[in-house]
């Protein structure tokens, strides 16, 4: 059984090296411009002689399961549960939380034309400030997509 295996082996092992090792011709046109072909039958190519080419394929690594390690904690699942609610809760507060501070920040950008303040008479500053406070509004903005995201991502 074992020769018959060593037999398979090793033909299968020249078998690809034979298909491995094709012909290969340099040619050269009339401009001088050099292409390497698989066929030499059209006029200026010569036949390159390459090295031996060994090709042996990788031995298949087979996938292990992951196993949590013997020491390592495990939660039961009504732990599990209180946590899973607590994250929740948070992340609502946090969305809560997100929402009100949008809606005062929208409440002040007034649209885009905030009221001016004593400091602002130079018009660049007021101008900085407008485009200080869209780019709050569009973090946050994106701040309560993310956490509506993890939200709709639990249980």
């Amino acid at each position: 059984m074992n020769r018959l295996f060593s037999s398979i082996f090793l033909f299968s092992l020249f078998t690809g090296y034979a298909y491995a090792q094709a012909d290969v011709f340099l040619c050269v046109d009339e401009s001088g411009k050099k292409e390497y072909k698989n066929t030499g039958a059209t006029k200026g190519c010569k036949k390159v002689e390459l090295p031996g080419i060994n090709i042996i394929p990788a031995p298949t690594v087979a996938k292990k399961a992951e196993k949590s390690p013997s020491g390592f904690p495990k939660v039961d699942d009504s732990t599990q549960k209180a946590r899973d609610a607590d994250r929740k809760q948070i992340l609502l507060d946090e969305l809560r939380a997100e929402e009100l501070k949008l809606a005062n920040l929208k409440k002040d950008y007034n649209n885009g034309e905030p009221e001016r303040q004593g400091g602002e008479k130079n018009y660049a500053k007021y101008e900085e400030r407008t485009k200080l406070m869209k780019e709050d509004i569009a973090r946050t903005e994106k701040n309560i997509e993310a956490l509506n995201r993890e939200v709709g991502n639990l249980k």
